[in-house]
């Protein structure tokens, strides 16, 4: 299945630029504590007053940082501010992950008070810039025109406990990328190497608490606050998360994301607020992962259309449908007016006895079953993460484990597209009231190649979800969105497991505290697939165009 087949159906091309530009290095702006943060200010030649894009970075202003935080837009025409988080590359005070709100609105208004401030200005950012700019975006007044974000939410939380489930890979790798950031070629060799120091870290066997040390080589207070808030209602989140006020957000919004990025369901949650809100949201969805380059250049064109249209007035670059998608599985691309895409159903497709999958109801039968050993815990080939390649795997071999159950639809006789919202309906029992479930949606070709569509997991805690007398759970997993074209002769699958690792961490099935958590104990699960207990994965099934 070739997913980049026909790519350059979007053009990656960036415009041709308009001139020089001058650099004014080290701005200083102080915050209401006192803390003076530190930033470049880019400006096209000829244009001292033009509108400005503000850009707000953890991992530095010049370089390669630089290049990702928007400076090529000072070659057309627009001034570019990118400045470095507090505690960061010269930046006062101490840098306090997440909290970016009051830093984030006093420069802002900082911002406002400039003499070459012309009363217009966007936001942009991937990622954690991308962050940054949502957690000011409500507050920042009627000079904000735009804002363009990729590959990034108004919150993390979720992100950080996938489906209640602590995600530790991307968590490591984060961590040991912000730790080394300001050493030599720093940003180049943490991207390069955070994932696999990330993977060594989570082999030793520690207690989570000590895998910061081993990653990063000293504790990480970012990363034990996040050990101990993953219940509901923790402070520690009060002021990182803003998903509650993007309804409030006015500026026009375009968002670029991909089918294999750590935060793709909670940017779409961010495009589903908006429209409820009334807007009208820009949302480009392609076959890319977190660190691929590919979006990258795309954001960046896709966002020089929409400064030059919510800053400059010229239309002309906006696409007619808000919505464009890469259809996997087709290699094509495709608009649409809407998220969920109009004429999308939802269609279920029940797990069967001996291992099938199906439209039609279950026989009935008795459960499958399978045994989790947290000390020998299901591994993750593939799927969403934050560094390192995400491009889908052969899962044949995963297949192959006594702790994945594989459930298989017959060949398909037609195409069928699968675009939009993803989950899984599950009637489970377990010995053990702390456990978690994953359930993973494949592609499996005429050649016996067993390649992911989309994940997702959930954790499942005492008396969530409540059991019946039988001690049988009915759970909601919610999987990636996905835009995949599973094409005739091809069959659809369904892994049911209890792991992911390192992806995410193991549930040691005690209860113990996420930290610190020494005893593992196994897991005997079943899943039922009879009339009573229907369980099914509910694929949004679009008419094949």
């Amino acid at each position: 299945m070739a997913l980049t087949d026909r790519l350059s159906t979007l053009p990656l091309r960036l415009p041709r630029a308009r001139g020089l530009i001058s650099v004014e290095r080290d701005l200083p702006v102080q915050m209401p504590d006192g803390v003076t943060l530190l930033a470049d200010r880019y400006t096209p030649a000829g244009a001292e007053r033009a509108p400005a894009i503000l850009v707000r970075s953890p991992y530095g202003r010049r370089g390669v940082a630089g290049l990702i935080s928007g400076i090529p837009f000072a070659y057309f025409g627009y001034q570019v501010v990118v400045q470095s988080a507090r505690g960061t590359f010269g930046s006062g005070g101490e840098f306090d992950p997440l909290a970016e709100y009051d830093d984030g609105l006093a420069t802002v208004n900082w911002l406002k008070r400039q003499p070459w401030f012309n009363g217009s200005f966007a936001t942009y950012g991937a990622s954690y810039l991308g962050y940054s700019a949502w957690a000011t975006a409500a507050a920042a007044g009627p000079e904000l025109k735009a804002m363009a974000t990729s590959v990034s939410a108004s919150q993390f939380r979720e992100a950080a406990y996938v489906g209640g489930a602590f995600a530790l890979e991307s968590t490591l790798s984060w961590i040991d990328i912000t730790a080394r950031s300001e050493q030599p070629f720093g940003l180049l060799s943490a991207g390069l190497l955070s994932r696999r120091r990330a993977g060594r870290a989570a082999r030793s066997g520690r207690p989570l608490a000590e895998l910061d040390a081993l990653t990063t080589g000293a504790e990480v207070p970012f990363f034990q606050n996040l050990l101990t808030s993953h219940e509901p209602g923790a402070a520690f989140w009060d002021n990182r998360d803003f998903s509650h006020t993007v309804g409030d957000v006015t500026a026009p919004a375009s968002m670029v994301g991909g089918w294999y990025d750590t935060f793709l369901p909670w940017q779409i949650k961010d495009y589903m607020a908006l429209r409820k809100a009334g807007r009208r949201p820009y949302l480009t969805v392609g076959p890319w992962w977190h660190a691929d380059a590919r979006h990258v250049m795309a954001a960046i064109r896709e966002s020089l259309g929409f400064f030059q249209a919510h800053l400059r007035g010229d239309y002309s670059k906006i696409r007619a449908n808000p919505v464009r998608l890469f259809i996997t599985g087709a290699g094509e691309w495709r608009t649409y007016q809407d998220w969920p895409v109009p004429g999308m159903r939802p269609q279920r497709w029940f797990l069967q006895p001996g291992h099938g999958l199906g439209e039609s109801g279950p026989a009935d039968s008795v459960p499958d079953v399978y045994r989790y050993d947290p000390a020998n815990p299901t591994p993750s080939l593939s799927g969403p993460t934050l560094m390192g390649s995400a491009k889908p795997a052969d899962h044949r071999p995963l297949e192959r484990r006594p702790d994945v159950l594989v459930f298989s639809s017959p060949v398909l006789r037609s195409d069928l597209d699968v675009i939009g919202p993803v989950t899984a309906d599950l009637f489970v029992r377990s010995d053990r009231e702390h456990t978690d479930f994953v359930v993973r949606l494949c592609d499996v070709s005429p050649d016996g190649a067993s390649l992911n569509v989309c994940e997702g997991g959930l954790r499942l805690r005492p008396g969530e979800p409540a059991a019946d007398a039988d001690g049988v759970r009915k759970i909601h997993v919610e999987l990636w969105p996905a835009g995949h074209r599973f094409k005739r002769g091809h069959r659809i699958r369904v892994h049911v497991t209890s792991g992911a690792y390192p992806k995410v961490a193991s549930n040691p099935g005690t209860g113990e505290p996420l930290g610190t958590a020494a005893v593992m104990v196994t897991a005997d699960q079943e899943i039922f697939h009879d009339p009573d207990h229907p369980s099914a994965i509910v694929l949004p099934v679009v008419p094949s165009s």
